[in-house]
């Protein structure tokens, strides 16, 4: 599957957001090193380490072998996800979701945040042919925090101030990039 993005220079900084570049072949192979697997439909590249690795895989809606994928923004980097699984161990999804149910700002800028990566996956070739995904996006947007890892992916992609608690996870763990994921 081809990725509609244009091609645009490597990622920088979270600060920078840049348009999704098409997966080369070495991208995927990264990817899949990265993720100790194939990199099962992943399409193009959403954010990219300073070091040039792929940070975020941007993955079809629908798998190569049909199966429906709602996690289009795949975290990959190894370090940003040991860093953020360190948060995930340590209970920060409760205080995320106990915060979403009590302060409404958040939890109007996260359900804002659903409605962004919603209109990312249906921007994409077959983004709005995958009924079983209707309305899911990822990491238990809009009403809950399930998986902090789809949150920092969607946003290292999107760029600061889409998703607000992903922008916060990203503040949590610093420049996880300090050193490249891969020799």
């Amino acid at each position: 599957m081809e990725c509609p993005f244009e091609t645009a220079s490597d990622g920088g900084s979270p600060k920078d957001r840049v348009s999704p570049q098409p997966a080369t072949d070495h991208d995927i192979e990264v990817m899949s090193a990265q993720l100790g697997r194939p990199a099962r439909g992943a399409i193009a590249v959403g954010w990219r380490c300073p070091c040039g690795n792929p940070a975020v895989t941007l993955t079809a809606p629908r798998l190569p072998d049909g199966t429906p994928f709602p996690t289009m923004y795949y975290l990959s980097c190894p370090r940003a996800v040991s860093a953020v699984s360190r948060l995930e161990a340590n209970g920060l999804m409760d205080t995320y979701n106990a915060r979403l149910a009590t302060e409404p700002e958040l939890a109007e800028a996260y359900a804002a945040a659903h409605q962004s990566y919603l209109a990312d996956r249906a921007a994409l070739p077959g983004g709005t042919a995958v009924p079983e995904t209707d309305g899911v996006s990822a990491g238990g947007m809009p009403t809950r925090v399930k998986c902090l890892h789809a949150l920092l992916a969607h946003a290292l992609a999107a760029g600061p101030g889409v998703n607000p608690i992903g922008d916060e996870v990203r503040e949590l763990i610093g420049e996880f990039w300090g050193e490249p994921c891969l020799p």
